[in-house]
């Protein structure tokens, strides 16, 4: 066995063990093969934070992107903004990333747009750089061939952390934002149906208050965003104009001065 052979053995079965250990619920057999084979194939490490599961699928990280790029030599990275599709005024970035494996590559174009409509409430006013790590991500997922999507070009970023009962929750049930590890993934599926459907995010967050009883969404418990969010994928499918019709029964009318 050669040492590389033998080193990325050697990481496999510790991503196996730190992922065990990190999502015990969620790393079937299938997931744990899947694992092996993004280890031997790209010598990602768990431990570093270069993968995470969210919702039973595998993503990658920006860091472990740019470690990959590192080991496999990457001759450089371009970055530059979009200027006639951003609009700083409003927050909207859009970044063109290159990557050049070689010195002789024709290189690796990949796009990446941000806005406080697809971004995370924790990381407001830094859509131009998230729209840059997009837009680098997907330039270097195209360049090594990499599948899985990445962390950072989901709707909403999301940290794993710790959840825990909210205090004065009813038979120690969490309120929606109790746990980052369980509702910013809820965030992540409602933002993809808002940016898959093309629906506006402030009639949604309307939408899903009045829904779910509450005044805001971030007041609702989980099974109610999980209800709002299996209501709002069904009604697209089956009927998206009247999913937009009951939408903008929620905007605010216009006053009109005399």
């Amino acid at each position: 066995m050669t040492q590389k052979l033998k080193t990325r053995s050697q990481l496999a079965r510790r991503n196996l063990a730190h992922a065990k250990a990190l999502w015990p619920a969620q790393c079937p057999k299938h997931m744990l093969r899947f694992l092996r084979e993004l280890t031997t194939t790209f010598g990602f490490s768990v431990a570093s934070g270069e993968l995470r599961i969210i919702d039973g699928h595998w993503y990658v990280t920006h860091s472990g992107l740019l470690r990959l790029a590192n080991r496999r030599l990457c001759n450089s990275i371009r970055v530059q903004p979009v200027l006639q599709f951003s609009d700083p005024k409003i927050g909207r970035w859009v970044f063109k990333s290159i990557v050049h494996k070689s010195p002789h590559s024709r290189g690796f174009v990949g796009f990446g747009d941000a806005d406080p409509s697809n971004v995370s409430p924790l990381v407001r006013g830094a859509e131009m750089r998230i729209a840059e790590t997009r837009a680098v991500n997907r330039a270097l997922r195209k360049a090594y061939g990499i599948g899985l999507c990445s962390v950072e070009e989901l709707g909403w970023l999301s940290e794993p952390s710790k959840s825990s009962p909210v205090s004065g929750a009813p038979n120690g049930s969490h309120n929606s934002n109790a746990s980052n590890n369980g509702h910013l993934r809820l965030r992540d599926q409602l933002c993809l149906l808002i940016r898959q459907y093309s629906l506006d995010p402030t009639l949604v967050k309307a939408y899903a208050a009045d829904f779910c009883g509450t005044q805001t969404i971030k007041d609702a418990s989980r099974d109610l965003v999980e209800s709002f969010i299996s209501h709002v994928s069904s009604s697209a499918k089956a009927d998206l104009d009247g999913l937009i019709c009951k939408l903008n029964s929620y905007a605010q009318p216009v006053e009109v001065k005399q």
